[in-house]
């Protein structure tokens, strides 16, 4: 009954989009038909037409968001790549992006767990973002992102590359098709390290946890009870397991397609450029910007509409998406 209600609103908005087409359409002709009519009508039909083309767009992009658990909330985990200082500190950027994305969105977000670098930056960080269509839009980021610029930690100013591996995942219902065997997990618990008192420092409130049949591992040290982290890290761990399943699935029907899957390292989305040009260019979908300070700061929109689009191999003026 939920669905049917929700399909009875979503084609209730098509139909007044469908309407509001329809009038402005009339409301031209005839004005094309009275130059003073056209004059006077010309403001207030430019006006109503930006706002149905808003209005279109978005009701456009819910149809791309059609995926299970689409409409969910996100953990994204950063990863530094090889590198040392320089990716670690282009993980933390990466982070701020995130961090600022979910701002401008009004989205709720809490640092699970993380991992500093010896000097700088971050090894690895996993931040849960709550907010509707969070998991369906972050998808994007998904993959391996490159950075180029004059070092800050290098006395030479030479021009380095960085890598770090972004994984997003959604936020997975208890009762989602996921079963896990308690006898299949290995429990570790620790001290958390980090910002949090002296109560931090004095218990084992951390936990990892283990699958050993895939070799998952996830670990959480945000709350300060054992019991807390310990319900937080299941969470984690029914994702990266739904997320298993999309994977396997999606992978099976690129095979049926005949199409070459690659994952892992080595085959970046998206390269941002600082030095010795300014770009930000997504390699799968051929959208790009030269202000790479905007997109830092969270504006991250084109990229995803562009990457929603390219899935179904849309790029949005009726042509095919672009090859990666």
């Amino acid at each position: 009954m939920r669905r049917a209600e929700e399909l009875r609103s979503a084609i209730a908005s098509w139909r007044e989009l469908e309407q509001r087409a329809t009038g402005l359409a009339e409301m031209a002709e005839m004005a094309g038909g009275d130059p003073e009519g056209a004059a006077s009508l010309g403001p207030d039909l430019e006006r109503d037409l930006a706002a149905l083309q808003a209005d279109w767009a978005r009701a456009e992009q819910q149809l791309l968001l059609s995926e299970p658990y689409d409409e969910r909330g996100s953990i994204v985990s950063v990863h530094a790549g090889a590198g040392g200082t320089e990716s670690q500190d282009w993980a933390e950027m990466l982070l701020r992006m995130y961090l600022r994305w979910a701002e401008r969105n009004r989205f709720k977000t809490e640092i699970l767990e993380a991992t500093e670098g010896e000097e700088a930056g971050l090894k690895s960080v996993s931040v849960s973002i709550d907010g509707r269509w969070a998991y369906g839009k972050l998808r994007s980021e998904r993959g391996v992102h490159r950075l180029v610029r004059i070092s800050p930690f290098d006395s030479q100013k030479r021009r380095h590359t960085s890598f770090a591996l972004v994984e997003v995942l959604p936020h997975v219902p208890e009762d989602a098709s996921v079963e896990i065997d308690e006898k299949e997990l290995r429990v570790d618990t620790y001290r958390a390290s980090g910002a949090g008192g002296q109560h931090v420092n004095k218990t084992d409130s951390a936990v990892r946890l283990t699958h050993v049949p895939t070799g998952i591992v996830v670990a959480v040290q945000s709350e300060r009870s054992q019991h807390q982290n310990r319900d937080r890290a299941m969470a984690v761990l029914r994702a990266k397991l739904v997320e298993r399943q999309v994977e396997e699935r999606e992978a099976e029907m690129a095979r049926l397609r005949g199409e070459h899957v690659e994952a892992g390292w080595g085959n970046q989305i998206r390269s941002y450029v600082l030095q010795p040009y300014t770009m930000v260019k997504d390699l799968r979908t051929g959208v790009e910007t030269s202000n790479p300070t905007a997109v830092l700061d969270g504006e991250l929109d084109a990229f995803i509409e562009g990457y929603l689009r390219w899935r179904v191999g849309d790029t949005g003026d009726g042509g095919p998406a672009p090859a990666a």
